[in-house]
C-alpha cells in the first residue's frame, strides 16, 4: 500500500517527523518498506503563463514564446512541444535552475533565437515518463509561485508492506485510523454527503450467486463528460500512490479504492442490456478483458453479467465490451461485497493480479459499499458533471459476515504478555480501535467492527492490545528452562546420519520443490497418478511429486548447463501418492534419493578419468544398507521401472518387499529432461532403512580361521546374489565370512556359462577346526549348489 505523507497528514497529523512516523507504523505491525520523495531534487522552477507564441523563423518544429513568470519582464523561451500555446499555464525552469540529472539551465540560442529558460514536461522534472508535451497547469495556478510549493512536492511516499490479515489498511482511511489510535488523535475524514437522485433511471440487480456476492449496489449516472480533465490534486495523489491517471471516471474509482480501500467499477450504461446479474460463469464462457485479452472462464468464476452476456470478472477485471470510453455518456457504477473465497486464486489462474483482486482476496468491509458509492458519485459529479439516479441495492443477509463477538480474559492477557496492563487502559485501547467493549468479571466482552474481519479469537485481541500498548514497553524477560535429556532411540537411524554418510562419499545435499512439472513426471512415471494442484505457482510446478527423482534430475540438468562435470546429489523428503484409504486420499511417504552423473570423481593426478557407472551408485546404496546392521536382509534383483534403463536397473527388496530402486535413467528420456550423458539414480523408503539392528556382544575367537576357495561353473543368467543367499541359508557350521572374489567367462568355460570364485572363511569360537569338519562344511556347500543350481566345480 503506497500513500502520500501529506495526504495522510490531512486526515491525522501526529507530532512525529517522517522517520518517527515510519517507525511507529512498523512497530504497530504495518511495516514500512520504503519512504521515498515524490519528486527528485530540482530548483528554480516556477509557474508561468505563455502570453505570446509564434513560429520559429528557422525551424518548423520550434516555437518562440513569451512567458510571464511573475517578474518585471517576460522571459523569451524557445519550445518544441506540440501543445505549447498562448494562455497556457506551464512549469518554467528559469535561468540557474538545476533539474534532475544535474541538468543546468543557462541562457542559450536555438537556431538564432534567444532562449532564457525551459518549459518543462513531467519527464524532464522526473515526475513520470510522459515526454508527449509540456505540463499543462490549471488556469488558476498562481504565476511566479515556486512549482514545488504549488504541487506540494516536498512530500514523501510511504510504502507499507501489509500482512494478509490487515486488509483493513489497504486504504488511506485504515492507515489514518491506525495512526489516530496510536497517537490518541481524532481522524478528520472528508465529508461524504448523500447524493440525491435527480432522475429515476435504474437497473434491477439479481444475485444468482448470493454466497459469493451477498451485497451489490448499482447506480446510473447520466450525462457524464468523460473527456473532462481529472483535477491536478487527484492525479497527483494517484501518482504518489503508484497509479497512473487514465480518464476521470477510472481515476475516481481508483481514488476511492486508495482512499477508502474499496474497489469499484464503472460500466457504459448504453452497452448493458436488461437487468444486472451476479452469477457464476458458464463452463467455457468467453470474455474479452479491458486489456484486449480473451479468456475462457470456468464455472467457479464469479461474473457480472447483463441479460445476454458476461460483462466483467467480478472483483478482478472489467470487460472490454462494457468499458467506459470517451464517447460514453451514461455510466453504471457498481459497489459490491464479494466473499474472499469466491475471488481468491481466480486472478492468478489467468496470470492477473489487480488492485481490486488484491483487496477482495483479503476481504473488504461488508458495510462500506454505500459509502464508497456516495463518495464516487460525489467526485464524478464534481469533475464530469452529470445527473445521479437512485442507488439500487440487492442484499442477502444470510451470507453477509456478521460482527464477531470475542471474549478477552484479563488473566490470559497478563499470562501471554508477561505484564499486567490496567483494565482501564485495556478498555481504552479496544474502544479506540473501534471495538464495542463491555466489562465482565473475567475481562471483557468485545464486539468486533465489520472492518476488522481478521479478529476472530482471543489471541487476536491480545495482539491488538500489545501492539497499541507498544511492544517496546513490554520488558524482555529470558525464559527459564531446565535442561533435560532428549529421548533418542538407539535402534533408529537419524536421517541426518544417512545424509552425512553420502555427503562423506562426495554427495551434496539438495532441497527441491514438492511441486514438479507434470510433463517431466509423466515421462518417468507413466503409470503413476499424480495429484494436480488447483492453484499452482506456475504450470511447470502444478503436480505433486510421486518421487524425488524429478527435482534431482532438474538440479543435475541445471548444473550441467553450467559446465559442472561431476555431480552427486542426495535429498530426503516426502513423495505424494494417491491412496483412497489414506488421510485426505494422499499417502505421504518419507524417502531418501540420490543421483550421480558425469565423472566418477574430480580430476586427480593419480586417478584415471572415467564416467560414473551403475556400480558406483549401487555401492553408495550398499553403504546405506550396511548402516542398518542387517544388510543381509536386503537384496538387489533385476527389475523393470518405467524411468530406468531395462538393462541397468534393480529393485531393492527387504525381506521380500520392494523398498526402492536403483539404476540408470532410460536413454530415451535424457534429452527430454535436459540431461547430458548417462545419469544414475536411487530411491529408498526411509522407513525401511532407518530401523537399526543393534550389535550383540560376543567373545572374539582366539583360534585361527581357515579359508577355502571354490570355483563353480553356473549358467550366465543365474545371479551371483542368489548363490550367496543360498549358501548363507543352509547354515554351514562355523561359516563367518562369504565372498565372491572373481567372475570369469572365456576359454575353458562353455558358452552360456561363467565361473564364480567364492571364498568361505570358517572359524570356531572355542577351538581349532579339524580337517574333517572343514571338509564336511565345504562338501555341504558343493552338494547344495549342485542340487539347487546345477553348478559344477571348475577343473
Amino acid at each position: 500500500m503506497k500513500f502520500s505523507e501529506k495526504w495522510l497528514r490531512s486526515w491525522v497529523n501526529p507530532a512525529l517527523d517522517q522517520i518517527g512516523l515510519a517507525e511507529q507504523l512498523s512497530m504497530a505491525g504495518l511495516e514500512v518498506d520504503d519512504v521515498a520523495p515524490v519528486a527528485p531534487a530540482f530548483n528554480n522552477v516556477v509557474v508561468g503563463e505563455v502570453t505570446k507564441c509564434w513560429q520559429h523563423p528557422d525551424a518548423d518544429k520550434l516555437q518562440v514564446t513569451e512567458v510571464d513568470i511573475g517578474t518585471d519582464e517576460p522571459a523569451t523561451i524557445v519550445c518544441g512541444a506540440p501543445n505549447c500555446r498562448a494562455g497556457l499555464k506551464v512549469a518554467v525552469a528559469t535561468i540557474g535552475a538545476v533539474l534532475p540529472g544535474d541538468f543546468k539551465i543557462k541562457k542559450a540560442k536555438l537556431r538564432g533565437q534567444p532562449s532564457n529558460g525551459m518549459l518543462c514536461s513531467n519527464a524532464e522534472l522526473g515526475l513520470n515518463d510522459d515526454h508527449d508535451g509540456i505540463i499543462e497547469l490549471p488556469a488558476d495556478a498562481p504565476v511566479g509561485m515556486d512549482y514545488r510549493d504549488y504541487l506540494e512536492l516536498n512530500d514523501a511516499t510511504f510504502d507499507v508492506d501489509l500482512t494478509p490479515n490487515r486488509a483493513d489498511c489497504l486504504g488511506l482511511r485504515g492507515i489514518a485510523r491506525e495512526v489516530g489510535v496510536l497517537n490518541r488523535l481524532a481522524v478528520t475524514e472528508p465529508e461524504i454527503a448523500t447524493v440525491a437522485a435527480t432522475h429515476d433511471e435504474q437497473r434491477a440487480i439479481v444475485l444468482d450467486a448470493p454466497a459469493a456476492c451477498p451485497r451489490y449496489l448499482g447506480r446510473v449516472v447520466r450525462n457524464v463528460d468523460v473527456t473532462a480533465a481529472t483535477p491536478l490534486w487527484l492525479r497527483e495523489r494517484l501518482r504518489r500512490s503508484g497509479i497512473r491517471a487514465i480518464d476521470p471516471v477510472v481515476d475516481v474509482t481508483n481514488y476511492v479504492l486508495l482512499e477508502l480501500g474499496h474497489p469499484m467499477h464503472a460500466f457504459d450504461n448504453a452497452k448493458l442490456q436488461g437487468d444486472v446479474h451476479v452469477r457464476m460463469a458458464e463452463k467455457g464462457e468467453k470474455l474479452t478483458l479491458l486489456d484486449g485479452n480473451e479468456v475462457t472462464l470456468d464455472d467457479d468464476i464469479l461474473v457480472i453479467a447483463d441479460a445476454q452476456k458476461a460483462l466483467a470478472m467480478a472483483g478482478i477485471f472489467g470487460g472490454e465490451g462494457s468499458g467506459v470510453t470517451t464517447t460514453s455518456r451514461d455510466i453504471f457504477l457498481e459497489s459490491a461485497f464479494f466473499a474472499p473465497d469466491a475471488i481468491a486464486g481466480r486472478a492468478r489462474r489467468f496470470g492477473l493480479h489487480t488492485d481490486a483482486s488484491h483487496r477482495y482476496e483479503r476481504g473488504v468491509d461488508p458495510e462500506l459499499q454505500r459509502t464508497a458509492m456516495e463518495r464516487a458519485t460525489q467526485l464524478i459529479l464534481e469533475i464530469c458533471g452529470g445527473e445521479a439516479g437512485p442507488i439500487v441495492e440487492a442484499k442477502d443477509e444470510r451470507h453477509l459476515p456478521q460482527p464477531a463477538n470475542v471474549q478477552l480474559r484479563s488473566a490470559r492477557l497478563s499470562k501471554v504478555l508477561g505484564i499486567t496492563i490496567a483494565d482501564a487502559e485495556v478498555s481504552e485501547i479496544l474502544e479506540r480501535l473501534g471495538f464495542a467493549v463491555t466489562a465482565t468479571e473475567q475481562g471483557w466482552d468485545v464486539i468486533v467492527p465489520t472492518f476488522r474481519f481478521d479478529i476472530a479469537i482471543e489471541e487476536d485481541l491480545i495482539e491488538e492490545v500489545a501492539r497499541v500498548y507498544g511492544y517496546h514497553r513490554i520488558e524482555a524477560a529470558a525464559p527459564a528452562a531446565s535442561l533435560r535429556m532428549v529421548p533418542r532411540k538407539e535402534a533408529q537411524l537419524p536421517v541426518s546420519k544417512l545424509k552425512q554418510l553420502l555427503i562423506d562419499r562426495g554427495y551434496q545435499e539438495a532441497i527441491t520443490y514438492s511441486f514438479v512439472d507434470p510433463k517431466h513426471q509423466a515421462l518417468l512415471f507413466d503409470d503413476a497418478a499424480a495429484l494436480t494442484l488447483p492453484f499452482p505457482i506456475s504450470v511447470e510446478m502444478s503436480s505433486m511429486r510421486v518421487s524425488l527423482w524429478p527435482g534431482l534430475i532438474g538440479a543435475v540438468a541445471h548444473n550441467q548447463k553450467r559446465q559442472q562435470q561431476s555431480l552427486a546429489f542426495v535429498e530426503t523428503g516426502l513423495r505424494f501418492l494417491p491412496q483412497e484409504k489414506a488421510e485426505n486420499g494422499v499417502s505421504q511417504q518419507p524417502m531418501i534419493a540420490g543421483i550421480r552423473a558425469g565423472k566418477a570423481h574430480t580430476e586427480h593426478w593419480q586417478e584415471g578419468e572415467r564416467a560414473v557407472d551403475f556400480y558406483d551408485i549401487k555401492g553408495d546404496v550398499e553403504a546405506l544398507l550396511v548402516r542398518t546392521g542387517e544388510a543381509h536382509a536386503f537384496t538387489f534383483t533385476a527389475d523393470s521401472h518405467p524411468a530406468l534403463h531395462p538393462g541397468q536397473s534393480a529393485g531393492i527388496f527387504k525381506n521380500g518387499k520392494c523398498v526402492g530402486h536403483v539404476g540408470a535413467i532410460h536413454p530415451q528420456f535424457e534429452k527430454k529432461l535436459g540431461l547430458n550423458g548417462r545419469t544414475f539414480v536411487f530411491e529408498l523408503e526411509l522407513a525401511a532403512i532407518q530401523p537399526k539392528m543393534l550389535p550383540q556382544a560376543r567373545t572374539i575367537s582366539r583360534f585361527p580361521s581357515i579359508r577355502r576357495d571354490l570355483a563353480i561353473v553356473v549358467p550366465t543368467q543365474l545371479a551371483a546374489g542368489e548363490i550367496l543367499k543360498a549358501i548363507e541359508n543352509i547354515g554351514v557350521n562355523h561359516l563367518v565370512d562369504l565372498n565372491l572374489f572373481d567372475v570369469y567367462e572365456g576359454t575353458g568355460v562353455a558358452d552360456g556359462y561363467r565361473s564364480l570364485a567364492l571364498s568361505l572363511t570358517l572359524q570356531h569360537p572355542e577351538r581349532t577346526l579339524e580337517d574333517h569338519e572343514i571338509n564336511t562344511a565345504v562338501k555341504a556347500v558343493v552338494e547344495m549348489l549342485t542340487n539347487e543350481f546345477g553348478a559344477t566345480l571348475r577343473e
